[in-house]
């Protein structure tokens, strides 16, 4: 059962409540350069991403988000470090949310003239705590970075935003160690019924970070836990949205898309499986159905394995099958399998 979190809106997204858990990731390029910034979040929008964050550098970052948002569809986040005054600059100029530490923005009277922008015009506030950004306070009351002053330190800057009568926040508590990042989250929810933005910060590149994420995502998913998701990779911010949207997807929390299954490979495999299943991933990745498709290396085992899957393949010696819901339809070459798995799909009701 998911727990029970507030709802807030980030641009026309609801997080939190009842509304489906959404997937974030975060921008590479160089915001003022607008081109670069549109193409990548087009890029992520066509991977299924829901809110897309771009750092605010300079004013002319700011300045950028006017343009860059009327040749986007998504939601655009400004993370902002340090300077208020450039918080000040990406509302101005349009942003549907910020991302900020209160910590690193200085004294109250600069907190609250963020707090007020954003009050103004109902644009919702990310607190973001992370291992290196715990109050020296908390670290010495709580004897080092851990669950606590992680914890400890995220309430306490929900009460900087709160005391100046605003409470439209969701918050992230990240930690690169998966097991820190799992129990401070658990800890929170149970103490705060703000949105949590879930995610392993810097778990890595994509063979490692793609295993912290799903370990860490998926163990808090699996709680109830969560209302938004970024997985964090070193590389192509595209392969954030997929591995999230994915990620959702196997959890039965996202019906959105091709889910594809496709068997380990063994003896019994007889046809270049593991390039059909290269081709077909790509093939079926801008596929917008909500279909399960199999691609099977045998066909003694193949359709009854994959017989939850609406359609899918199962090799034999030089050819193979096309079934659906376990049931044969058609027998075919194996160099025109992908082509009419293809051609199949194609003609399925969505």
């Amino acid at each position: 059962m998911r727990v029970k979190t507030k709802q807030i809106f980030v641009g026309d997204v609801p997080v939190g409540g009842d509304a489906p858990i959404s997937v974030q990731s975060m921008t590479n390029t160089d915001t003022k350069d607008v081109d670069a910034t549109v193409a990548q979040i087009l890029a992520f929008e066509e991977a299924g991403c829901d809110i897309s964050r771009s750092a605010v550098n300079s004013l002319a970052d700011a300045q950028a988000i006017p343009q860059i948002k009327e040749r986007t569809h998504i939601p655009f986040v400004a993370d902002i470090q340090f300077d208020y005054r450039l918080a000040l600059y990406a509302v101005e100029y349009g942003c549907d949310c910020l991302r900020i530490n209160p910590g690193n923005i200085g004294e109250d009277d600069k907190v609250e003239q963020v707090v007020k922008a954003c009050k103004a015009k109902s644009i919702p506030i990310r607190i973001g705590v992370n291992s290196g950004s715990v109050h020296q306070s908390m670290i010495e009351k709580y004897h080092g970075v851990n669950v606590e002053s992680l914890v400890y330190s995220a309430l306490e800057e929900i009460r900087r935003v709160e005391q100046f009568g605003y409470e439209q926040m969701k918050v992230s508590i990240k930690s690169s160690d998966v097991r820190t990042m799992v129990d401070a989250n658990a800890l929170f929810s149970t103490l705060s019924d703000y949105p949590l933005h879930i995610g392993v910060t810097e778990a890595g590149p994509l063979y490692t970070g793609t295993v912290k994420s799903a370990m860490g995502i998926g163990a808090l998913l699996l709680r109830g836990i969560g209302d938004t998701i970024r997985v964090s990779l070193t590389g192509d911010p595209v392969e954030e949205v997929r591995l999230g949207v994915e990620m959702l997807k196997v959890l039965g929390l996202r019906q959105e898309g091709v889910e594809l299954i496709s068997c380990p490979t063994c003896a019994r495999t007889k046809i270049d499986l593991l390039s059909l299943v290269s081709k077909a991933e790509k093939a079926l990745a801008a596929q917008h159905k909500n279909l399960r498709v199999a691609i099977m290396g045998c066909p003694v085992n193949g359709p009854g394995e994959a017989r939850e899957a609406d359609i899918g393949i199962a090799g034999n010696n030089g050819s193979g099958v096309i079934f659906k819901k376990g049931k044969v339809i058609r027998q075919v070459p194996e160099e025109q399998l992908l082509e009419a798995l293809l051609d199949e799909i194609q003609r399925m009701e969505n």
